[in-house]
């Protein structure tokens, strides 16, 4: 019997699980790729307090990147330190708490791009904005002629950019603590091929160029606390840059099926959830209930999820339904009504968007059962 159904049979499916040796496995892995530096916790593919906090008590994690102003609000009134918002938000209710008690503004830092959102936080906050903590996200695409390779993210590029916001910020009282350069199409993107393996290439050696200048032009306006980068697929290429005091990194510790196709890592897969076969549609294929949780980002079948047994295979002409998912294969006759089948999500914490328990599983053995950010009534969007 699989070890995750050992640990977690009798209890009622659909369910999530996490294996805490693969776990801890995987900390160890990022930790290593690290080579010494800090690896800040990506909140967003976490989703779990306890194992937020789990990763947190392990020497060279340090600090969260939050995804939404309110979360950090609730992360650092809980007692987590040093959250950091990395992405721009216009949450007036949660950035006027921010600005309103010292202590969440001493722990919190937002993220802002450009001028227009620095004039935005001033005439928001009127005379609260003065020592709000900021941190500047540079965008980290490849450009080639007129082609965007990357991620849509902050329009601010170059040094002259750079420092038209920093001047703004401090023009208005902002207390400017970083700079983040997220490279999604390197963290975020397998090595599928030799066109994918040279365009990271490219991207790792341009970056390094364009942030040292971006942070030393930066630098002359104001000592930073931080420079952030990578993330869960790159971090490894950006410890040794002078300029980077810090490295990012979360769903590395689930482990989902989008980092099964990376060169420099195999992290051991630690999430996984289960749902009860409920129909016997023909021979050779099974319904389970549920499982249509399907990934964020480019619509396609890297994100669905994927059954853990080689067995069973995704029907292609349904794939994960709302409220059942056919599977087709030679393991299908073999499974009765109310057996489960084990799938891994394509990506990490957004799964845990459907699940209120994550059952905490160790060598075959239930061993804990933590909320998720749903089971504590938290939605941050």
């Amino acid at each position: 019997m699989d070890p995750w159904e050992r640990a977690t049979s009798g209890l009622p499916a659909p369910l999530v699980a996490v294996d805490l040796d693969a776990f801890d496995a995987n900390a160890d892995d990022l930790l290593a790729r690290a080579a010494g530096l800090p690896v800040r916790v990506a909140s967003k593919s976490v989703r779990c307090r306890a194992l937020l906090e789990r990763v947190l008590a392990r020497p060279g994690f340090a600090g969260v990147m939050a995804y939404a102003v309110a979360e950090a609000v609730w992360l650092a009134s809980s007692g987590v330190r040093d959250v950091f918002v990395a992405y721009p938000s216009v949450d007036v209710e949660a950035i006027r708490a921010v600005a309103a008690d010292d202590r969440l503004r001493a722990e919190v830092t937002l993220t802002v791009d450009s001028v227009e959102h620095v004039r935005w936080l001033r005439d928001t906050l009127g005379a609260q904005v003065a020592g709000l903590g900021v941190a500047l996200d540079v965008d980290a695409s490849v450009r080639v002629g007129r082609l965007h390779l990357g991620v849509r993210r902050s329009p601010t590029r170059t040094p002259a950019q750079a420092l038209a916001v920093v001047r703004a910020a401090l023009g208005v009282g902002l207390d400017v603590r970083g700079v983040m350069t997220y490279d999604a199409q390197v963290a975020g993107l397998p090595d599928a091929g030799p066109h994918v393996r040279a365009l990271k290439r490219r991207s790792v050696g341009e970056l390094a160029h364009r942030r040292r200048d971006v942070v030393e032009a930066v630098r002359g306006e104001v000592d930073l606390r931080f420079v952030n980068a990578g993330g869960t697929g790159s971090l490894h290429l950006f410890r040794d840059d002078p300029v980077v005091t810090e490295l990012a990194a979360g769903s590395g510790l689930y482990a989902p099926t989008l980092f099964d196709g990376y060169d420099g890592f195999s992290p051991r897969p630690a999430m996984a959830f289960a749902l009860p076969v409920v129909r016997r549609p023909a021979r050779g294929v099974v319904t389970a209930f549920g499982g249509g949780y399907v990934a964020s980002g480019e619509p396609g079948w890297s994100r669905v999820p994927s059954p853990v047994r080689r067995g069973l295979a995704l029907l292609r002409t349904e794939a994960a339904g709302e409220v059942q998912t056919p599977l087709r294969g030679d393991d299908a006759d073999a499974l009765r009504l109310g057996d489960r089948v084990w799938l891994r999500g394509a990506k990490a914490g957004e799964l845990l968007e459907r699940f209120d328990t994550v059952r905490l599983v160790r060598g075959g053995a239930l061993v804990a059962s933590v909320p998720s950010y749903r089971g504590e009534g938290r939605n941050f969007g």
